[in-house]
């Protein structure tokens, strides 16, 4: 799949769902429950234990329409690794421009992580596809409208503490699409094999964002 088919693969779902678990096992669980839900678009973190072959299990066992990527990339080797395993984007907690060049030089979408003017600006005159604001939750929607406003070419999406409550919000205030991590890949959820509850608020988050885009 092209980048940019990637890309407006994202935009379309509106959510990337964030997965952190504590063993490689109950990342998959959880990107099946995903799945289940509607939120085809896929981030592994780098903090599941053998993520790298969680990308690749995972590369050659779900359907086509299914947007892998990789998610807390710190250095340039490992955007490479986890495209090497079958990630067709690269996200990142932070601006590191060899990062972004290297997910560049393998044709893949690379979301850095941002979180003021300069760093936005910065991340996207560097190639930055989409730039993930991070952490969202620690200055909330409002200040995202304000960095919004500068920048509204740039496509922004807010990461860290994103929920259904606010979720509509952020995308009243111009979130390209949502990074969704705690609110649905709940950890606590994943330990009591609740997978069904991830499938019901994956769905519930795609229910968000088909009315806010349906004008409801």
């Amino acid at each position: 799949m092209e980048k940019k088919h990637v890309i407006d693969a994202i935009i379309e779902c509106g959510i990337v769902a964030v997965v952190r678990a504590e063993s490689s096992e109950l990342a998959l669980r959880a990107v099946e429950a995903a799945l289940a839900g509607g939120v085809n678009a896929i981030e592994v973190t780098f903090t599941v234990p053998g993520a790298l072959e969680v990308i690749r299990t995972l590369s050659k066992g779900v359907s086509s329409d299914v947007i892998l990527g990789a998610g807390t990339v710190l250095d340039p080797q490992t955007a490479l690794d986890a495209v090497d395993a079958g990630a067709r984007f690269i996200v990142s907690p932070n601006v590191n421009l060899a990062t972004i060049e290297a997910a560049k030089s393998k044709g893949v979408a690379v979301f850095p992580g941002a979180f003021t003017p300069t760093e936005v600006l910065t991340a996207w005159q560097a190639g930055g596809d989409i730039i993930k604001i991070f952490p969202a939750n620690v200055v909330g929607p409002s200040y995202f409208k304000d960095l919004h406003g500068p920048f509204p070419n740039i496509p922004l999406m807010p990461t860290g503490g994103v929920d259904l409550s606010t979720a509509r919000t952020w995308l009243e205030h111009g979130a390209i699409a949502l990074g969704v991590g705690g609110a649905l890949i709940d950890r606590k959820l994943l330990k009591e094999g609740n997978f069904g509850e991830i499938t019901e608020r994956a769905k519930k988050f795609r229910e968000i964002v088909n009315e806010f885009r349906m004008g409801k």
